[in-house]
């Protein structure tokens, strides 16, 4: 590409996920939708863990965080996908593309260590009960949390640095309907080999970490449940891991295949349909995934609605 194509960009135009008008009005109201119960589900279950004197344990106090995560970073996509798509321009600012980006990386990494997190929590509750609210204190619960926003952060902010040295871009279209890297850095005049690198390494390194401590987690509590002589026993274990491994399965197969692939392996249509579930549909899913399948919530909920109707 030929240098008199290349300019500074003090904006980008999102191209979106749809150019027909019938069909951006019914994703509109479609991801309206989604976010409304994305934002309801998320911060009702972070409310209900800390009113909830039952669900003051690790277990909670992870899944309040996973909820507050899904929340954020649902929230720095949506709303502003949808005033383009309900709106006549889709522009977003050179440092509004910046920071959209920069808060949804913080937040994605943080979700995935907190997935690994709570997989460790599953096997020190299943593997050794007796020895669970001792090992999971309130001081390791907190400095692993805050471990996983400072993953979250520093990988962002790596990231960030590298696309700021970007010093010109082609064009200021963007075949996406938020500021993510991948697209970026298709646009860019400069040599982007060392940004593109950068993000299969990094994104490799935090996939392979955080499913090693799955796996094993799971693998040791697999052989942990097969141990007990109780079905009523097993069956609460499977039921107890059941949520927390669909949620695993269904964002880290997504990112895989978004991220962890060097070059690219697919179209942008296709990679944007495989976004729109991991940024919009997971986060919906989450706090619906572990409330229906998890007796605790439901009857903390039910006790809580209980008592303020007969209040």
């Amino acid at each position: 590409m030929g240098k008199e194509n290349c300019t500074t960009v003090t904006e980008f135009i999102l191209l979106g996920l749809s150019d027909v008008p019938e069909l951006r009005v019914f994703l509109s109201l479609l991801f309206l939708l989604i976010y409304g119960v994305t934002v309801l589900g998320n911060l009702g279950m972070t409310a209900l863990i800390q009113v909830s004197s039952r669900l003051h344990t690790p277990m909670y106090f992870f899944l309040s965080h996973l909820s507050f995560v899904d929340f954020c970073y649902s929230t720095v996509i949506v709303p502003k996908m949808l005033s383009n798509m309900l709106g006549k321009e889709n522009t977003i600012s050179f440092l509004g593309c910046l920071v959209q980006f920069y808060l949804f990386c913080t937040f994605g990494v943080t979700e995935i260590f907190l997935l690994a997190v709570m997989a460790y929590d599953r096997f020190v509750a299943i593997c050794n009960p007796l020895l669970y609210m001792i090992t999971m204190s309130r001081t390791l619960c907190v400095e692993l949390v805050s471990g996983c926003y400072l993953c979250g952060a520093v990988c962002s902010l790596i990231h960030l640095c590298l696309a700021l040295e970007i010093p010109s871009y082609r064009s200021n279209v963007i075949n996406h309907f938020f500021c993510d890297l991948p697209p970026l850095l298709s646009l860019a005049c400069s040599d982007v080999t060392m940004n593109e690198l950068v993000l299969y390494i990094v994104a490799t390194f935090n996939e392979v970490i955080t499913i090693v401590i799955i796996f094993t987690s799971y693998l040791l509590i697999l052989i942990t449940i097969l141990r007990m002589n109780s079905a009523e026993g097993r069956r609460k274990a499977f039921s107890t891991c059941a949520s927390h491994l669909t949620a695993i399965v269904v964002l880290q197969g997504t990112i895989l295949f978004i991220y962890c692939r060097p070059g690219s392996g697919s179209s942008m249509d296709t990679d944007k349909v495989a976004t729109v579930f991991y940024t919009i549909v997971i986060p919906m899913l989450n706090p619906l995934i572990y409330s229906l399948r998890n007796r605790d919530v439901r009857e903390a909920l039910r006790k809580l609605v209980g008592s303020k109707i007969f209040f």
